[in-house]
């Protein structure tokens, strides 16, 4: 029978790391982690930040229970009796910056900082990663779908396409701060409390005799909330015809037919249709609901071909995020504690992009006082006064300096907050409705071209000269070591 605790959710190699660590005496060693993506999903021009609740969760209930350490007991490792003994007596007291939820964020700037031992610091990753990059990833492509839909009512409706419960309920929770409207999972509503919607399946059709009485009844069982799905046989010939019927039996008992759904065939072409004879009936009130495999271009071509629908159910291809599975968001160390003082250290790869910048690292968004928008967002060490200042501030591209921007008239906001202090939570966790208006506030800082589904313009992410000097001068050094 599977435990209920999250101790062992994460990867066998932590462990034998810690445990490494702590048969050499370095397992209280200081370190800092800082967790990010590389690349922008889905070809967006930002990022919409999410899972920060659910590490907290996690943090706060990290222990490990009987059950954990009796199953870490029979690994072939064979821990000694002494280092499960340490797991058994184990809590998180190191510190932890993050952004807010529902944040703008962008590739290579610290979205996450973890500071503390390395048995603290290894043992949070693997969890921390997986929170991050899945909630991000769905937040992200939901705030896709909103931008073209941006009038319109979304509706979360994955659960079943989803990879198991826990993607379904925080997947939804991920579409709803990004602006999705409601969702059908009512356990995700429940724990939530996102608005839950629904309407009924072809089977509630096909069981009775004819489309006609299905619906008659359906809608004397829920006469304030009548959806009705018309494409069981034919949409134009019976569904719509016999939706009118009934939305006409609801006017003469006082009520009113809230919508019909289209699940199938061409729906451009038959939400046209539907909404003349919807209105020719008069019944002009009557929403159109639209399903069936959708996403934010499948969404964007029917609104260009003049798709006649109010409501949006998008499922598969949000829950999963059928065109990029995965945000490869990474967990990186970028300072280690040596003969009691704290030093920066790197990553060098033969891939250009996997070189780590060193250094513990703060996030600024540079916010014109002019215009209200962001300018770009400035990574530089705590230490770093110039740019929280207001002072003039020269901005260059890391990848490519000559690029670069001096700025004025600005204001700073700091991007990472502090979430848990020596193991004390000290931040005050958003309401979900709070944390959605906090996403349209970010949403306003930008300029539209920024958040355009197609070909965004590219937002400027630039290191502080000290940060890219740093950078520069430690792959010197290790390179010129290489050399001799």
């Amino acid at each position: 029978m599977p435990t209920t605790g999250l101790a062992l959710h994460t990867d066998k190699y932590q462990i034998n790391m810690i445990y490494a660590h702590w048969m050499n005496g370095t397992h209280l060693r200081k370190t800092v982690f800082e967790a990010y993506f590389r690349k922008l999903p889905f070809g967006n021009g930002y990022a919409v930040f999410a899972g920060l609740e659910r590490i907290v969760d996690y943090i706060r209930q990290l222990q490990f229970t009987e059950e954990d350490l009796a199953y870490l007991a029979k690994q072939e490792e064979n821990y000694k009796r002494e280092f499960l003994d340490l797991l058994r007596g184990f809590q998180f007291k190191g510190t932890l910056m993050s952004m807010k939820e529902g944040a703008l964020c962008f590739p290579n700037e610290p979205l996450i900082r973890v500071e503390g031992t390395i048995m603290e610091t290894q043992l949070v990753e693997t969890a921390l990663l997986n929170f991050m990059n899945f909630q991000t990833l769905i937040a992200t492509k939901a705030s896709r779908v909103k931008r073209v839909a941006e009038n319109d009512v979304l509706l979360e409706f994955g659960t079943r396409r989803a990879q198991e419960a826990d993607a379904a309920i925080w997947g939804a929770r991920a579409a709803y701060v990004a602006g999705f409207d409601a969702t059908s999972n009512l356990l995700a509503g429940e724990n939530f409390g996102i608005p839950t919607k629904g309407t009924h399946a072809h089977s509630w059709v096909q069981i009775f005799d004819s489309e006609q009485e299905a619906f008659e009844l359906y809608a004397k069982a829920l006469p304030d909330q009548v959806s009705l799905l018309v494409d069981t046989f034919d949409t134009l010939k019976s569904g719509v015809p016999h939706a009118i019927h009934t939305g006409k039996m609801l006017e003469a008992a006082g009520k009113r037919l809230g919508s019909i759904r289209l699940d199938s065939g061409d729906l451009a072409y038959l939400s046209i249709q539907a909404r003349k004879m919807l209105d020719d009936a008069g019944l002009p009130y009557v929403k159109i609901v639209a399903s069936n495999d959708l996403d934010e271009n499948t969404i964007f071509n029917l609104k260009a071909q003049g798709a006649k629908i109010d409501i949006w159910g998008v499922g598969t291809q949000l829950i999963t995020a059928a065109d990029q599975p995965a945000l490869g968001g990474v967990y990186k160390l970028v300072e280690r504690e040596k003969d009691r003082r704290m030093e920066p250290t790197i990553k060098i790869s033969g891939n250009p992009e996997k070189v780590t910048t060193p250094g513990k690292k703060d996030v600024l968004r540079i916010v014109s006082k002019d215009s209200g928008k962001a300018i770009a967002d400035y990574i530089c060490f705590p230490h770093e006064q110039q740019a929280r200042t207001g002072g003039s501030l020269r901005l260059f591209d890391p990848v490519h300096p000559y690029i670069k921007k001096s700025v004025k008239n600005y204001e700073v906001v700091s991007m990472l907050q502090p979430i848990f202090v020596d193991g004390q939570l000290v931040y005050e966790l958003p309401t979900l409705d709070q944390i959605r208006q906090y996403h349209r506030e970010q949403l306003d800082l930008f300029w539209p071209e920024y958040l355009r589904k197609l070909n965004p313009e590219f937002y400027r992410i630039s290191l502080s000269q000290e940060a890219w000097e740093l950078k520069q001068k430690m792959i010197e050094d290790y390179l010129g070591h290489q050399e001799e």
